[in-house]
């Protein structure tokens, strides 16, 4: 039988190929089931930064929308939508329609999640945008409960629930969108911009209501607290104009040609990653702890409890969202150094730490003294939620990554962060001190710090599987190749 020539160019070839098959792995370069070549995976500069822009201006729009309607809830909605109880359960129920909204966000990852790994992330992208921008914008022109009675609050909590349906798709499309196109040693850094869209929306939010609020008279009642939701609708578009000119992500696409598209992404996350799925959610549970002591309970706390004026609050609340702009990035800077987990665990250590120290501080009364509390406290905020993107994306492989990331960011809000304005609420009404609320931030610190441990181990043990299962492949290849080196040397 004729011998086929020894072509070592040809053995070299079939090696790469093979090496380069699809392997199901964790970790995260390892994350995709589907390999490509690193330059493939690496947006150019210029593309990264209109990724990033992306990223940024779409998440920006989406929480200013959201956060919106919190700072009007602690400020005037009460009276509007719930003028016929007393002002404190007013505000309890302005304050349940972020519960609503938070509902909404589980529904919106399922959905989003499975068109965003059916047909990818930037299509879904865009109709989260459009669908939060004009729920925003409708509310802006709702009539109150004087003009249509129970109309009024029906309809507004029916319009939280469609803004929650949208951002549940928007976080982790956003997410992906950076991190995918990223290299290694960037995408912790690159990952924590969108996170920045949440300080930007906040800030927007805040800063917009700081004049409305001081209008003479009772024209923010009558019409001052709709520009907010109306102006919505100019940063819908300029978030639209950039999201459109950006290209699909190279592992998406990679996986798609592959045909390795998840037929369900919900059934299959949940069969294959529900404990991932479950403590990425318990993870954070600190983070909407303090978040909402921090940009939203803060506003009814210091106004109505404390003493201070609307205008100063407002004022804390944006020096520290202007400083998470900073902080939130640097702490994707240090992860890419130090590790994700790393930080985050940092983080969730200093909430825990800083708790009860800055209620004593705020409970003095004093002005500077409030600064120092709430600012110390957004430095804890900043090291979780700033790494929080990466380390939901390190947990799932690509083919069901959004809507894995998605559906724990969903249930890990209606956990975490759908009733804590209102427990906060119930607290000082029952206990008569800031000392329960406190405690309520350290518990779910410590559920943070446990969660997030395991999660960690659970996927450096993903890993450690992955490299056995791709040291044994490789194997396989080279004896292959060997031995067909051999037969042609015969």
């Amino acid at each position: 039988m004729a011998k086929r020539p020894y072509a070592p160019d040809a053995v070299d070839a079939t090696i790469a190929e093979e090496r380069s098959s699809p392997v199901t792995v964790a970790g995260w370069s390892e994350m995709s089931t589907v390999e490509t070549p690193a330059d493939e995976h690496v947006a150019p500069p210029s593309q990264i930064r209109t990724i990033v822009a992306s990223s940024v201006v779409g998440t920006t729009v989406e929480w200013f929308d959201f956060f919106a309607y919190s700072t009007a809830a602690a400020l005037i909605l009460n009276a509007l939508f719930f003028p016929d109880f007393d002002p404190l359960v007013g505000t309890i129920l302005a304050f349940g329609g972020i519960a609503v909204g938070y509902f909404g966000r589980p529904l919106g990852s399922i959905v989003f999640g499975h068109f965003g790994d059916r047909i990818g992330r930037k299509k879904v992208l865009v109709v989260s945008l459009v669908t939060m921008g004009a729920a925003t914008f409708v509310i802006g022109l709702l009539p109150t409960y004087e003009t249509i009675g129970v109309a009024a609050p029906v309809i507004l909590m029916l319009l939280r629930f469609i803004q929650g349906f949208a951002l549940g798709g928007e976080w982790g499309g956003a997410v992906l969108l950076v991190v995918e196109h990223a290299k290694p040693g960037r995408r912790a850094f690159l990952g924590s911009f969108p996170q920045v869209g949440l300080a930007l929306g906040l800030t927007l939010s805040t800063l917009i209501f700081l004049p409305l609020v001081a209008l003479p008279g009772d024209a923010f009642q009558a019409w001052g607290w709709r520009i907010p939701f109306l102006v919505s609708a100019v940063l819908v578009l300029i978030g639209l104009f950039i999201r459109l000119r950006i290209a699909e992500t190279p592992e998406f696409e990679a996986m798609r040609r592959a045909g390795q598209e998840a037929r369900v992404p919900l059934w299959d996350t949940l069969k294959t990653h529900t404990a991932q799925v479950l403590l990425a959610a318990l993870s954070f549970a600190v983070i909407g702890a303090v978040f909402y002591m921090l940009f939203t309970f803060s506003l009814t706390y210091g106004t109505e409890f404390i003493g201070h004026g609307r205008s100063d609050m407002l004022v804390i609340a944006t020096v520290c969202s202007v400083l998470a702009l900073a902080g939130l990035p640097l702490a994707g800077w240090l992860a890419d150094r130090f590790g994700v987990w790393r930080v985050f665990a940092i983080g969730t250590v200093l909430s825990i730490v800083v708790a009860f120290p800055a209620f004593w501080l705020i409970d003095t009364g004093s002005l500077v003294a409030a600064y120092v509390a709430y600012i110390a406290t957004t430095v804890g905020f900043c090291a979780t939620y700033g790494t929080l993107g990466v380390l939901y994306a390190q947990a799932f492989e690509v083919r069901i990554r959004y809507t894995g990331m998605s559906l724990a960011l969903g249930i890990g809000t209606i956990v975490g962060s759908a009733f804590v304005p209102v427990i906060y609420l119930e607290l000082l009404a029952s206990t008569g001190g800031s000392w329960s609320i406190a405690v309520y931030i350290v518990v779910a610190g410590l559920i943070t710090l446990a969660a997030s441990t395991l999660l960690h181990r659970l996927q450096r043990r993903s890993e450690r599987s992955a490299g056995i299962e791709t040291t044994t492949a490789e194997s396989t290849t080279a004896e292959s190749a060997a031995a067909e080196i051999e037969e042609n040397a015969r």
